[in-house]
């Protein structure tokens, strides 16, 4: 227990070697099947609206970190549905969360999307 009375939880993130696998773009050869995985995770995570709704309502969110309680009314959905689909957003490595009491906060995790973003970007010549 932290001093301010947070219970900290660890949570599995993809980690930053998995990530190098994931930078180089998709146009650049063959990936290895360790990377294709990685991606198909995130991008199966990506593949619903409500998730991608939710992932960009927590990166504009104030201090970058949104609470489930927060995000239930502008996606008309229950909290438990809610905090599946952040779950989801979790696992593939997209999101980080943060137990704060009996709610819980998101933050994006930037450096998985700027390898999204990476592994869709042409190739360099």
């Amino acid at each position: 227990m932290r001093e301010d009375g947070l219970v900290p939880i660890s949570l599995p993130l993809i980690q930053p070697d998995a990530l190098a696998a994931c930078c180089s773009p998709l146009t650049g050869g063959v990936i290895s099947d360790d990377a294709a995985e990685t991606l198909a995770r995130m991008f199966k995570a990506l593949g619903d609206p409500t998730r991608v709704k939710l992932l960009s309502m927590i990166a504009a969110a104030p201090e970058g970190a949104a609470c489930i309680c927060d995000m239930t009314e502008p996606v008309g959905l229950s909290q438990p549905t809610v905090s599946h689909h952040m779950k989801l957003l979790v696992e593939a490595g997209l999101a980080t969360r943060e137990q704060r009491g009996k709610w819980a906060y998101y933050r994006v995790a930037p450096e998985v999307l700027g390898s999204l973003a990476a592994a869709l970007s042409p190739a360099a010549d």
